[in-house]
């Protein structure tokens, strides 16, 4: 199976990118070609054979993703695996892409992969990096319902199927949207412990935009995908989750500001999963109300 890589950056950290592109290419088996896009940015300067396209723009992250996954045909159906990584991450090991092309071709259903994430120098996955509910040992593999933006593998077949990342949530939950876009079609998504990628431990809230973000995202995710029964189940128990974790009266006015617009602003295409779905989120250990 051929194997791309997506990666966006900003320019501001080309030692970071030249390390993960070195990463990239020490993997076994075929060469992976690699897409740079610049989101709204010069590239810096790179090894030879690296493809490049830089936007005059930032489009956000499932924006310059998109960009990267046309560079590879439309739908990016010149390669059979897509790799999205983040530009300050490192693949830990040289098997990762011969463990992607050997998981995809021994199950035809399987869609998605999410890499483990770890820390460079402590080895620590934080908590928020395993995704499901019962992420205390993220060394253990299995099925899942989401995964990691930023440590990555998709069949291309899952994205002339079921479409692209969301562009308009520029930043947060568009990997959910896909991925229960894709649960619905019938594909599957693994999480895989032996397959790393080094990252350095960061919070998500260091964006100023994300508690906003977070917050209309949520809203947007539930109005384009859930039952209307399960809207308000799944919005209110995010909404309560939100308020016992306390945040500071300034993220709390950012999150309130997010959810209303959330509701005032078009979410695009609404396509309600399939009940036999919300079933199989159920059954994989995360009912979509939470």
């Amino acid at each position: 199976m051929k194997v791309g890589a997506v990666i966006i950056t900003m320019g501001n950290r080309p030692a970071e990118l030249r390390a993960l592109l070195d990463s990239v290419a020490k993997q076994d088996g075929d060469p992976v070609e690699v897409v740079v896009v610049g989101n709204g940015s010069p590239v810096p300067e790179l090894p030879e054979g690296v493809r490049t396209v830089e936007l005059p723009e930032n489009l956000g992250i499932p924006g310059g993703r998109n960009i990267g996954i046309e560079a590879f045909g439309p739908g990016g159906r010149d390669v059979d695996i897509l790799l999205f990584l983040d530009d300050d991450g490192l693949l830990a090991n040289n098997d990762t892409a011969e463990l992607c092309r050997q998981a995809f071709e021994a199950d035809p259903r399987l869609g998605i992969i999410s890499f483990r994430i770890a820390d460079p120098e402590t080895g620590v996955t934080q908590r928020r990096h395993v995704p499901r509910l019962n992420a205390s040992d993220p060394l253990r593999s299995s099925r899942v319902t989401t995964f990691l933006g930023g440590a990555n593998a998709v069949r291309t077949e899952v994205l002339a199927e079921v479409g692209v990342l969301p562009e308009a949530f520029f930043y947060a939950h568009e990997e959910t949207d896909l991925a229960w876009r894709a649960l619905d079609a019938g594909w599957m998504i693994d999480y895989r412990a032996d397959m790393v990628l080094y990252h350095p431990t960061t919070t998500p809230s260091r964006h100023a935009v994300f508690h906003r973000m977070v917050a209309r995202n949520r809203v947007w995710l539930a109005r384009r995908n859930l039952p209307a029964l399960l809207v308000p189940v799944y919005l209110g128990a995010w909404m309560l989750l939100t308020l016992v974790r306390r945040p500071s009266r300034q993220a709390l006015r950012a999150w309130f500001g997010g959810f209303r617009e959330g509701w005032t602003t078009s979410c695009g295409p609404r396509r309600p999963m399939k009940w036999r779905t919300v079933w199989r989120l159920t059954r994989l250990g995360r009912p979509p109300v939470i």
